[in-house]
């Protein structure tokens, strides 16, 4: 059996990706930018899983440079394409990510495409999709891409340009290898280790008593380990080959919703969770102080609703209800000492 390359092995959906894959009873191959991270992502997975060691192969490689990339993917049939610049700060420009993200997605399809791979799986984002858009009452599918002449975040952006440049890079020099993109909306679920992913800042920041008030948005949310089986299903399925598939569990949630789901389901232990919204016009005029709120500024007042019907449909691929992923990402935040 050939190894499945994995990048990006130490990040949220990184890591859940090869614990389902060892779990399929795949050998795995992953990347981290440090080595010395691999004891801690061994100890992770064999916290959460049951598996033969030399089932799993940790080698040094990073976005950013093109060492390691050509002996990462030697020998595989298949990529996971996960890891992904991300910054814990606000960026100051959008080249910040948009360059190491365009580029890197490049470097590793073009080893990809050297070592023989059949099909690589890439992990774009719903930010590809919806973002820069007017406001609308249907739900965005895989055909929509999003509008980067509009003034839209450096991460979306960012997430949008990678993903132009794999399908043009498979269309004129991808030599027969197969690409199926991935994009998962907000995701949420449980920690495999102490890490604190950024897309579980808000509902830290709720239990943290750091939002005062929720802010007037409502968006998709998925489960990392659904996300992590859609991944596997698109590496392994001939209907997956050469589409895009979003990862979303039902309808868009306003951020008061998930407060909410909080209170009813963690009662006092979620006791610092706002419950209520702030007002759209006061959200704007904090906005001009606040970074963070200044990059919602499309999505104020609005729901980002999605559908990932075309993954059910075409891959059979099913999400866990959405309350109950919030429910375990509080439980896993607290158990790990983040949030309390």
């Amino acid at each position: 059996m050939t190894p499945v390359l994995v990048t990006g092995g130490t990040g949220f959906i990184g890591s859940w990706c090869i614990l389902a894959l060892l779990d399929a009873g795949h050998i795995v191959r992953t990347t981290v930018r440090d080595l010395q991270r691999e004891p801690a992502l061994r100890s992770w997975l064999h916290e959460a899983a049951v598996f033969d060691d030399d089932r799993l192969t940790v080698v040094r490689a990073d976005l950013q440079h093109p060492d390691g990339w050509d002996a990462a993917a030697a020998d595989c049939e298949h990529v996971l394409h996960v890891a992904s610049p991300t910054l814990r700060h606000t960026p100051t420009s959008d080249d910040d990510l948009v360059v190491p993200a365009r580029e890197g997605v490049l470097r590793v399809l073009r080893a990809a495409r050297d070592a023989g791979v059949r099909r690589t799986v890439l992990t774009s984002a719903f930010g590809a999709v919806g973002i820069g858009h007017p406001p609308r009452s249907t739900p965005f599918t895989e055909e929509d891409w999003t509008n980067t002449d509009a003034d839209i975040p450096p991460y979306q952006r960012s997430k949008t340009l990678a993903e132009r440049a794999a399908w043009r890079f498979i269309g004129e020099e991808g030599g027969g290898m197969e690409l199926t993109a991935v994009h998962p909306v907000g995701v949420l679920g449980p920690l495999l280790g102490p890490d604190d992913p950024p897309s579980l800042r808000l509902v830290r920041r709720m239990l943290e008593g750091r939002v005062p008030a929720c802010p007037p948005f409502g968006m998709g949310y998925v489960d990392v380990r659904d996300v992590a089986d859609l991944h596997v299903r698109a590496m392994t399925d001939p209907a997956a080959a050469g589409e895009r598939f979003l990862a979303v569990a039902g309808h868009s949630l306003r951020v008061v919703d998930i407060a909410r789901i909080l209170h009813d389901r963690l009662g006092e232990r979620a006791a610092k969770a706002p419950t209520r919204e702030l007002p759209v016009w006061l959200t704007r005029a904090l906005a001009t102080v606040n970074p963070e709120l200044r990059l919602l500024k499309h999505q104020l007042g609005r729901d980002l609703d999605a559908t990932g019907a075309k993954a059910e449909k075409l891959l059979g691929w099913k999400a866990r209800p959405i309350e109950d992923t919030i429910t375990d990402t509080a439980e896993s935040l607290l158990a790990h000492g983040i949030g309390a």
